[in-house]
Parts: C-alpha cells; structure tokens; sequence
C-alpha cells in the first residue's frame, strides 16, 4: 500500500482525530479534577496514615511549628486564641496558588502563652544568728541571765560564770543585748529554756553567783565563831529577799568559810605584805636569776650521776608507793569547795586549794618532806614548800577532845591570824584557818566522832 492512497490518508486522518480527542478529553478531566480539587479541597479526605513517627530531618518550618507546640503545652492555663480571617479579595489569590492552600489553613491560630510566675523562695535566717544560736546553750543562757540578775556586772559574770565553753567578755556582752534587744534570738531562747527539764534548771540556779547583800550578810557573822547549819537557816528564813531562792543552809555554810580563809568578813583584817629582800612570787624569783650563770658547758660526768640518782630516786618512788596503805594521813584532790564527807576513822582534816589532808591517828606532824626524812603530812603538795621547815609543827588530840598544834619550825604559824612562835602551842577549833609560810588551810574536825570520844573519856573518868 503506498502513501499517496487516499483509502490511506483517510484512515490516518480519522486516527488522527482520534487521537487528538482522546488527548483533549483526558486534558480536560484533569482540569476538572484540577478545579474541583482547588475549589473543594478543604473537603476532600485524607489520605490514611500510620500513626508511627518516621525518622527523617525536619524543615525550618517544621522546627518552629514543633517549638510552638511545646512551648503551649508547658503554659499553664487556657491559651488565648485570636482569629485572623482573610479578606474577600484573598480567597481568589488562595485558590490561584496551589502550594499555598495546600500548606496554610484557612483558619490561623495564634498563641499567646500566659507570663510565667517565678517561685519566690523564703527568705532565711543570717548565718551568724544560726551560729550564734548552736553556740548558745540553753543552760548557758539560763547561767547568763541568772548571774546577770545576782551581780548586775557583766565583768563578774566572766570570771565566775563556767559556761559549756569558753566565752569571752565581748561575746557574753553580745549575747545579752541580744536577749534583750534581739527579738528573734530572745524568743527562740526562751522557747528553748522552756524545754529544758526541771533537774536542770535547779542545778542551773544552785550554782548562780553570790551577791553583794548576801555576801555582806554572811559577813557580818564572826570569824571566831562556830555556826551551825541552823545559823544559815535561821538568816534564809529571816531575809528571804535577800538570798537567792535555791540557797541552801550548807552552801551558805561553804561560802562563809571560804570568806573566811580569805580574810573578806567584817571582823577580819588583810594582813600586810611582808618587807625586805622576800620573794613573793615566781616572777619576782625570776628576774633575781643572773641567764648567764645558767649556761654551763656539757659535763658527761655529771650526766651519768644524774642518771644513775634518777634510777635510785625511781626505787624509792616504788617503795612509797608500797608504804602508801600504812600512811596515816591520806591527801585526796579537791575539785571544788565542797564539805569533806568524815568516815569512822577520820578524826578531822586540813583543806587547802589543791588537797586535803585527812587526819586518821591522835598525832601527825607537818612540814616538808625530804629524801632523808619522812613526815604525815607534806605541805610541798600544796604549793611552794621552800620556807616550811621540815618538821614545821604537830597536830595532837587530847583525851577530852581537843586539838592543839605546837610550832617546831623557824617561822611562825598563824592561826586564824594570830602568830604561833616556834616553841608555842595553840587551840585548833572547827574551822579555824592555819596559814604557814603563805599557804592556807582551814581545819575541819569530825563532830560527831569527837563526841564520841568525849563520852567514852566521860565515862572511863569515874572508874
């Protein structure tokens, strides 16, 4: 068949046509599914997917999109939502652009998240007042106001007052005017004083410092005398403004004799200071020492005799201690000015500051004791025993219960301030104070073991 056939060209044409109907038709249903899908496309179905999220890189807008979701869930309250409606000429330009329908809703939504509130934290207290408080004790506060009340001086109250530690007067003036100015550190104070058990607070008051007034009450009582318990308890009930509340007849007692020992009663004078060449104390004793004297080359010699004395002085220190139980006075420490409790066997006993001697036969001799010489009662343990001969006296009990002491050294003794020369003897009565070269001691006599003997030596008389 060849081409120039007109049956030919005929068929081709109609094919032609055909196949541009066939275009023109398809091109026209996608313009009707093009127009219908921009005029309905609000209204078309979405295409169902998995509800899995897939892992793939987000666009910028999808960044911000995803911030502002996350920011809107962490607001509290209810979002305010504002409408942006389009106007009537956008609806034609929305239609037109295909992307932009297709990305943008019709309706914007946008979020104004409520202002955040910040957590306002409660303010503490300063860290010196908490300080200040763990430091302060509630007994120590109760010590403080109580001592304040008896001496009105805060100077006073330093030296006598024994706080649970060491204060110094500065910080004792703080704490007080901050118990009366302070109201934050008074009231917890007093809350935690309030707490505190009621054993404690007694043993808190029994300890407050003496006044004035009672310590010029007390010495109006002589220092020849011999009060009783119910002396003091006589001036409690007489004056009971005066004395503290928790004041007890044998703390009066104990107070009167240590004015006593210390020449502070009314009918006492302060003995002068002796005069001449007289050491009086370890600085005095110092500045009279020449430093180069005592630089002295080094004598192996006198080291090995030094050594070989310290091994024989070492033996005798273990022999006494052997001889301990067969002494017949015994020195115990004394922790405080409290009364010496007598047993059966204590006839009566000498008390110093440091140690008491208790005195168990009819007869003990004192002085100093020395490496040739053993004595009962050796007053080097008191303090500085230099000037105290070395049998400087003897304490005897007779048969009718009194005690006498004779002077057997160079230097005198006084008793209750009048001087007992070498060779002389004098009555020792209860609570008698014995100084001897310096050092003080108030003899105590066991009453009651006394008046036994007495009547033993009562009843032995008419046989």
């Amino acid at each position: 068949m060849q081409a120039g056939d007109p049956v030919v060209g005929a068929s081709m044409g109609v094919a032609g046509a055909q196949s541009r109907s066939e275009d023109e038709e398809s091109l026209g249903v996608k313009d009707v599914k093009r127009t219908a899908t921009q005029a309905f496309g609000s209204s078309v179905p979405k295409r169902r997917s998995s509800s899995r999220s897939i892992k793939r890189k987000k666009f910028d807008d999808e960044l911000v999109e995803s911030s502002l979701v996350k920011s809107s869930t962490r607001v509290k309250g209810p979002p305010v939502i504002e409408p942006v409606r389009c106007s009537g000429s956008e609806p034609s330009s929305i239609i037109q652009n295909d992307e932009s329908t297709s990305l943008t809703p019709p309706l914007t939504m946008v979020m104004n998240p409520a202002p955040l509130t910040k957590r306002v934290k409660k303010s503490k207290q300063p860290l010196h007042i908490t300080k200040d408080l763990g430091r302060w004790k509630p007994t120590d506060d109760l010590l403080l106001i109580n001592a304040v009340l008896q001496t009105t001086d805060l100077t006073s109250v330093h030296l006598g007052v024994k706080f649970s530690c060491r204060f110094t007067l500065r910080e004792i003036k703080e704490r007080w005017y901050a118990l009366l100015y302070d109201p934050v550190i008074s009231k917890l104070a007093w809350q935690a004083m309030r707490q505190l058990h009621p054993e404690a607070i007694a043993a808190i008051q029994s300890k407050a410092l003496f006044s004035q007034t009672e310590e010029a009450m007390l010495a109006k009582i002589g220092s020849t005398s011999q009060p009783k318990l119910d002396v003091f308890q006589e001036l409690l009930s007489n004056y009971p403004a005066v004395f503290h509340p928790s004041r007890t007849p044998k703390s009066l007692l104990v107070h009167w004799q240590l004015l006593k020992q210390y020449y502070l009663l009314d009918d006492q004078s302060v003995q002068p200071l002796p005069k001449g060449d007289q050491v009086l104390n370890f600085s005095d004793a110092e500045q009279m020492v020449d430093d180069v004297k005592l630089k002295e080359s080094r004598d192996e010699v006198l080291e090995h005799e030094l050594m070989v004395s310290d091994r024989h002085q070492k033996r005798e220190i273990r022999q006494l201690e052997q001889e301990l139980p067969r002494w017949q006075v015994l020195v115990d420490s004394i922790t405080g000015m409290s009364m010496p409790d007598f047993d059966n066997q204590t006839l009566a006993a000498l008390r110093g500051r440091m140690v008491r001697y208790l005195m168990r036969s009819r007869e003990i001799t004192l002085g100093r004791a020395t490496k040739d010489k053993q004595i009962d009662v050796d007053l080097s343990l008191e303090g500085p025993a230099w000037k105290i001969s070395r049998k400087q006296g003897i304490i005897k009990l007779k048969n009718n219960g009194d005690f006498f002491i004779a002077n057997e050294g160079r230097r005198p003794i006084y008793i209750d301030g009048r001087p007992v020369l070498s060779g002389n003897k004098w009555k020792l009565n209860n609570n008698s104070v014995v100084e001897i070269a310096g050092l003080r001691f108030v003899f105590l006599i066991n009453l009651e073991l006394i008046s036994l003997i007495k009547a033993e030596a009562a009843k032995m008389a008419p046989q």
